[in-house]
């Protein structure tokens, strides 16, 4: 029906097919580690969605695998390929905003009390695919990406709504993973941060990001806290002004004409992200991030986990160490 020349039943014949040059990783997140592994010890390059893996220690499996095979990645952190994050990126550069003093982030995870059944997984916290690893993990990401690194966080996580009904059946099922996080911290410029993304029975604001600076203020809104997926708007302002809508410029949006048609979609940027990879592979350049990049992100997850259970102030570089020693 689609014109797909190749169909398989098991992926170890996907995987060692010599036709067969990229692999993508589009399951649950629990069997990842499994099918990552297959396809790099075949030596495959390997798109695998995000989050990596169902937390820091698996991730940083995957990406050992991938060095010592020397393969190609690419994590789906695709909100790092919208046109509107760019546009921050370039407008920072420029000083719009002068020194930057801080950020907030507040984003709406599910908004109501009922989900599909095919993400009734996502409400146990031992499959690694939660509130905090997902929309968390995404807004995180560009925070990190356009601003710079954690140095220390601390965090609080609640579980508001245990119960959720399962759309399909009505059936009322048990929820454990959290479905509040808030994360205060330092970055490595100095400039302090706050996220909070929550689910909400009424909604509320689905996606606010503001960048304050010495000279101006940078807004970026969306739907949801799933920036990859949901259109960003960006607004900005100098001094005290109000910010206002600041238009993307095209050569952002249509750096990859043949993309245009899927501009708005949820696909858009995941579509950027192949072509990024394209133009990687021809050119010998890393501008799309891959297995070393969501190490590190997983590591800035593991050290909110650790803030949260503890109630201490946690430093991103220990949790790194850790790792690092018990990979060792």
């Amino acid at each position: 029906m689609y014109g797909v020349p190749l169909a398989f039943g098991d992926h170890d014949q996907l995987v060692t097919h010599p036709d067969v040059d990229v692999v993508a990783v589009t399951v649950k997140v629990p069997h990842h580690r499994e099918l990552v592994g297959a396809a790099l010890a075949a030596g495959k390059m390997v798109y695998c969605e995000w989050p990596l893996g169902r937390d820091v220690d698996e991730a940083r499996d995957m990406a050992a695998l991938a060095a010592d095979r020397g393969v190609r990645t690419v994590v789906g952190l695709q909100a790092r390929q919208a046109p509107a994050i760019q546009f921050v990126q370039e407008l920072l550069r420029e000083g719009y905003v002068g020194e930057v003093l801080s950020t907030t982030m507040v984003g709406l995870s599910i908004p109501g009390n009922v989900v599909v059944q095919a993400n009734a997984y996502m409400l146990d916290e031992t499959t690694g695919a939660n509130l905090l690893t997902i929309p968390f993990g995404h807004s995180l990401d560009i925070l990190n990406h356009v601003l710079g690194e954690f140095v220390e966080v601390s965090a609080v996580s609640g579980l508001r709504r245990p119960l959720i009904t399962i759309e399909e059946t009505g059936a009322r099922v048990t929820k454990t993973a959290a479905d509040q996080s808030a994360v205060i911290g330092t970055l490595t410029s100095g400039a302090v941060a706050s996220v909070h993304v929550r689910e909400s029975v009424a909604g509320g604001i689905g996606f606010f990001w503001e960048i304050n600076g010495t000279d101006g203020t940078l807004r970026i809104t969306a739907d949801a806290a799933v920036p990859g997926i949901f259109p960003m708007t960006v607004a900005g302002a100098k001094g005290r002004n109000e910010p206002t809508e600041l238009d993307v410029p095209a050569v952002l949006t249509h750096r990859w004409p043949a993309l245009t048609g899927l501009v708005g979609s949820p696909a858009f940027n995941v579509g950027r992200a192949y072509a990024a990879l394209a133009a990687d592979i021809d050119h010998g350049t890393h501008t799309i991030p891959d297995f070393a990049d969501a190490v590190r992100r997983h590591e800035v997850i593991s050290a909110i986990e650790n803030s949260a259970r503890s109630g201490e102030r946690v430093r991103v570089a220990d949790v790194a160490r850790e790792t690092t020693q018990v990979a060792g």
